[in-house]
């Protein structure tokens, strides 16, 4: 990614932040964090990883109602942010944070077994 697209990509993250902390009228989203924006080239597409607590049921629900509301989210991104083209959204569930708290508990009953 160049400079523009990873500069685009964080005013992204931080427009969408804003928009899911006022609150979406979707009920379906829930407790979201934005955790990165990755935009093409051609700022054709952005792919949009979020983190989401809760159920796997509650994870399902969110994406859904993220991807529902993509229009309205492209809308607003578009009056916040002065780019002749705003690209097509995709929200991808980011299981990093899961992934690294499985890590550390991990880590942490080996080293209280004494095995680390």
């Amino acid at each position: 990614m160049s400079r523009r697209t990873d500069r685009l990509g964080e005013l992204f993250r931080e427009e969408i932040s804003k928009l899911l902390q006022k609150g979406l009228k979707d009920p379906r989203v829930g407790f979201a964090t934005i955790s990165r924006v990755d935009i093409t080239e051609d700022l054709s597409y952005a792919k949009v990883l979020v983190s989401v607590m809760g159920s796997d049921k509650e994870k399902r629900d969110t994406l859904i109602g993220l991807k529902n509301s993509a229009g309205f989210i492209r809308q607003f991104l578009g009056k916040g942010i002065k780019i002749r083209k705003i690209p097509e959204l995709s929200f991808v569930l980011d299981e990093n944070l899961e992934h690294a708290m499985r890590i550390e508990s991990i880590l942490a009953e080996l080293k209280q077994k004494g095995e680390l």
